[in-house]
């Protein structure tokens, strides 16, 4: 299928992670130019960028100034930013009970998954404004569509992406002429961080008993996904959607 993205500029933040990575290399097999931004990933992304032509960015991006120089130094290196993937977030490894989730950690999770999407969606459409023309996939997660109990903090952040955030800003950028707004929210997907961590396997059972296909996506799963909604060819009539990447997920058992 052509997808029309050869010698499109895409920026994919978060790109030196599990699924970053995997969305950075099919960008690049599209013949797409791929900013792989970074924030501490700094030989990951540096790597990965030479393997497939493209450039490493760092920035912080929990804050808002930061993403405008991250936007301004993929334009000077490749031109523009035809698409960008607000992909980078955290994701708090100890599950607590929302009453054992301290003041710091809630404020940090909010802002390093919905603030970080927030600048950087600000910092693209920008640059989208005055072009007339752009996609923006915002990264969410199941988390934000069926909640996660330990994680009130990522599923509070993820679910605000892929609501108010999305729907906001698809109906915000709707008089700038082609300018669309979409977003994918991946379920247990098998990265190879957690491979290497060990997975539980009762967890496992328990993620997949809810899914229709019983099997954990893989990072191109996702990949594709992004892809397939930020090409203008195949999806150019698609905007304020959510792809659930999740093998069919109805739920979750707690």
């Amino acid at each position: 299928m052509e997808t029309g993205l050869e010698g499109k500029t895409v920026l994919v933040t978060g790109g030196a992670g599990g699924i970053g990575q995997a969305i950075c290399r099919k960008f690049a097999e599209e013949g797409a130019n791929v900013a792989v931004h970074f924030y501490t990933s700094s030989e990951e992304a540096e790597s990965l960028a030479k393997e497939i032509g493209g450039v490493a960015v760092r920035a912080d991006l929990r804050f808002s100034s930061k993403a405008d120089e991250m936007v301004a130094e993929v334009i000077s290196k490749l031109g523009r930013v035809d698409v960008c993937v607000a992909n980078s977030g955290l994701y708090p490894p100890d599950p607590l009970p929302m009453w054992e989730i301290d003041e710091e950690r809630w404020n940090s999770t909010i802002m390093s998954n919905l603030g970080v999407t927030a600048n950087t969606s600000r910092a693209f459409l920008s640059h989208a404004s005055t072009r007339g023309t752009g996609s923006l996939v915002l990264v969410g997660s199941t988390a934000g569509v069926y909640g996660e109990a330990g994680h009130s903090d990522y599923a509070a952040a993820k679910g605000a992406i892929t609501t108010g955030l999305l729907l906001s800003l698809k109906n915000e950028v709707s008089h700038l002429g082609s300018v669309r707004v979409n977003a994918v929210a991946p379920g247990w997907t098998l990265t190879q961080k957690k491979v290497e961590t060990g997975l539980d396997e009762g967890v496992m059972e328990r993620a997949k008993s809810t899914m229709a296909l019983k099997k954990l996506a893989t990072p191109n799963d996702v990949a594709m996904a992004i892809v397939s909604l930020s090409s203008d060819e195949v999806s150019g009539h698609i905007t304020g959607q959510v792809i659930e990447v999740a093998g069919g997920m109805e739920g979750r058992l707690v």
